[in-house]
């Protein structure tokens, strides 16, 4: 469940990461503004990150702009959670405007999710 984060977090993150008391706790640095929001926008795909984790993460470089490969705005994490009744196909026509962009949802969540028609209510699903 909470991979997705960790792997987002990798390469910009400079600090531990580990579990204490049940939670998952981030300590550390970035370089940019951006890279913080990026981790904040992963760890909010995990249903439960209020409860589940704790972030203290510092922004070393202030408010400078990103390097020139940096230089183009990350788009935000798009999510979707999980109603009754719902499936990928559904949410990829209303979301990506043709439902048989299914396995797009399905290979981008396939941390949390193993055959894309076992989705559960409550799941928060990133989107392309």
């Amino acid at each position: 469940m909470y991979a997705y984060a960790v792997k987002i977090a990798q390469g910009k993150f400079d600090g531990t990461i580990d579990e204490h008391d049940g939670k998952l706790v981030f300590k550390g640095k970035v370089a940019t503004e951006a890279q913080k929001n990026e981790i904040w926008d992963a760890i909010k795909t995990i249903p439960t990150w209020r409860n589940d984790i704790n972030a203290d993460i510092q922004v070393t470089g202030g408010s400078s702009a990103p390097a020139q490969h940096d230089a183009a705005p990350m788009p935000s994490a798009k999510t979707y959670t999980v109603k009754a009744g719902d499936t990928l196909s559904a949410i990829a026509k209303e979301h990506l405007g043709n439902a048989a962009s299914y396995m797009k949802i399905f290979e981008l969540n396939k941390d949390q999710l193993t055959d894309p028609d076992k989705i559960k209510p409550g799941q928060v699903l990133r989107l392309p």
